[in-house]
């Protein structure tokens, strides 16, 4: 069984540190013992600094929690895994984009059927980005790659209230699709790149 421990990658990375002769040989070690091609989705929840102010931490808690208990089983019926959630962000893993796409789907979904019997200060928004790309996945716990930085861009930063942004490599693997997408031109640190958003 691989070890694919938050220690293990540690114990790497000091080795690699500490003997720079062999950077090239820890280095593939880390891949193979880490890597895997994923899609890889990132929900940032809407509006949650000014609801926090507002209401205090206990009530922001209280929506996390009831995130967790809509999104966590849709993604699981999804055949994806929760790997972390910061703060009002959730991270998940897909072996495939188009379940990833419609797990986002079925949150949204979730979310807005959860609203009707709501106040508005307790609604639940979202915006989500998707990646797909080779993810250096730490056992259940964390996640890294630059598919991973580009979806939790386009989740947090650049997708608005309710909707779905994909990469432009997400978006290549999107083989059968029951959606529309329309094509974004993105600015992402300092760089024009292409996104597209489900309509």
């Amino acid at each position: 069984m691989t070890d694919n421990t938050r220690s293990r990658l540690h114990q790497l990375l000091q080795e690699r540190i500490e003997h720079p002769e062999r950077e090239s040989e820890v280095d593939k070690l880390i891949h193979q013992t880490f890597d895997q091609d994923c899609a890889i989705l990132v929900l940032d929840l809407s509006g949650f600094s000014r609801l926090t102010i507002r209401r205090g931490i206990i009530h922001f808690l209280a929506m996390l929690h009831r995130m967790s208990a809509i999104a966590d089983p849709l993604i699981l019926h999804h055949k994806g895994r929760v790997i972390k959630q910061e703060a009002d962000n959730l991270f998940a893993v897909f072996p495939e984009v188009t379940a990833a796409v419609d797990a986002a789907v079925d949150i949204l979904k979730g979310f807005a059927a959860v609203n009707t019997g709501l106040p508005d200060d307790k609604d639940l928004h979202a915006s989500i980005g998707i990646g797909y790309g080779t993810t250096l996945i730490i056992g259940d716990s964390d996640l890294y790659g630059s598919e991973m930085n580009l979806a939790s861009k386009l989740g947090e930063d650049m997708a608005r209230q309710n909707e779905i942004l994909l990469t432009e490599e997400a978006f290549k693997q999107l083989h059968a699709s029951n959606h529309s997408w329309e094509q974004l031109s993105v600015p992402i640190s300092g760089l024009e790149l292409i996104a597209y958003a489900l309509r």
